[in-house]
């Protein structure tokens, strides 16, 4: 049995007072979210409270708060507990105690905390670690047998003599060097996350006020003093509607109706002499029609329609005579 003085993981290395600590911890987003990142706390005081529990549950990736929480309570017997906790071989070891406990010690911290495995003052399982503060001691534990943590509170006393009667090697935290390991409470957690919430929605509406304000200033200063020239508006305006009343009226012309009356003009006269209509065609303004004529009427289609019979003479296989006309 022999009692170890542990520095930075060297045994009976000299500790020299007023040492800072490795670490401190600093604030995190939702500090900086809600605007308290000034009033944020880093230096905490060891301290330990009167009613201290520990043990260890099943890690579970993503739930180790939810987790930490439901079995805090429950071995405090309150819902508003302090805990903080560490994850090492897949369980979650954790420290709690109730809120009530720490009214005279706000700002403060565990250092019984420091020796859970996976922190920095932790050796492994088969070393007792203690802590004594203003004739107030703590010792943490595995069990041999079971494997289970203990934790042993008291006045040093009855604690000292009781951890030091066991067949073990004891270390000796010393909160100077060891990293702080803050208390965690899901109540001003959630507390703090609703006033980064109110903040950032009462600074979104701010910017969003002042976005609008600049917008309408600006809106304001351009119909009030830009000069415009209205009369040059008006008179391009008014020249592209007339533009556009002479495009759609020209496209409403056409000469179909005219082309249709002649060609009907044609059939009637053409029927009179047993003749037919074989070719209409308009080609850039300019009309070509042919017929087929029987011998006997050729000069007069000539005379009424102004025909001619092309040189030639081609007839058709019924004997008529082709002839033409344009217009």
């Amino acid at each position: 049995m022999a009692l170890i003085s542990k520095d930075k993981g060297l045994p009976g290395k000299k500790i020299q007072e007023n040492t800072p600590g490795i670490s401190r911890p600093g604030p995190g987003v939702s500090d900086f979210l809600a605007g308290e990142s000034n009033a944020f706390v880093g230096n905490l005081k060891p301290h330990l409270p009167q009613e201290l529990v520990g043990g260890v549950i099943p890690h579970i990736p993503g739930t180790e708060e939810e987790a930490v929480w439901n079995a805090a309570s429950q071995a405090c017997a309150t819902e508003k507990v302090h805990y903080c906790y560490s994850i090492d071989e897949g369980r979650i070891w954790y420290l709690a105690c109730p809120s009530s406990s720490l009214a005279s010690n706000p700002d403060s911290w565990c250092p019984l905390a420091s020796a859970l495995p996976g922190n920095s003052e932790y050796w492994d399982r088969e070393t007792v670690y203690l802590y004594e503060q203003e004739g107030l001691a703590s010792a943490l534990r595995w069990d041999p047998e079971t494997g289970r943590m203990q934790v042993f509170l008291g006045a040093s006393r009855t604690i000292l003599p009781r951890v030091q009667s066991m067949d073990a090697n004891f270390v000796s935290i010393n909160h100077e060097v060891a990293e702080i390991v803050p208390w965690r409470n899901r109540t001003l957690q959630t507390e703090k996350l609703s006033r980064a919430t109110v903040r950032m929605l009462v600074l979104s509406g701010v910017t969003v006020t002042i976005i609008a304000a600049v917008i309408l200033l600006f809106s304001y200063v351009s119909v009030n003093m830009i000069q415009r020239d209205l009369a040059r508006v008006q008179e391009d305006s008014q020249r592209a509607s007339e533009q556009l009343m002479l495009n759609a009226f020209n496209a409403m012309q056409s000469d179909t109706i005219r082309h249709m009356v002649r060609v009907q003009e044609i059939l009637d006269l053409l029927a009179r002499y047993d003749s037919t209509l074989v070719k209409y065609e308009i080609k850039n303004g300019q009309v070509t029609w042919e017929a087929l004529v029987p011998p006997a009427f050729v000069e007069t289609v000539r005379q009424r329609l102004g025909a001619t019979v092309p040189a030639d003479n081609a007839k058709a296989d019924d004997g008529r005579i082709r002839v033409q006309g344009k217009r």
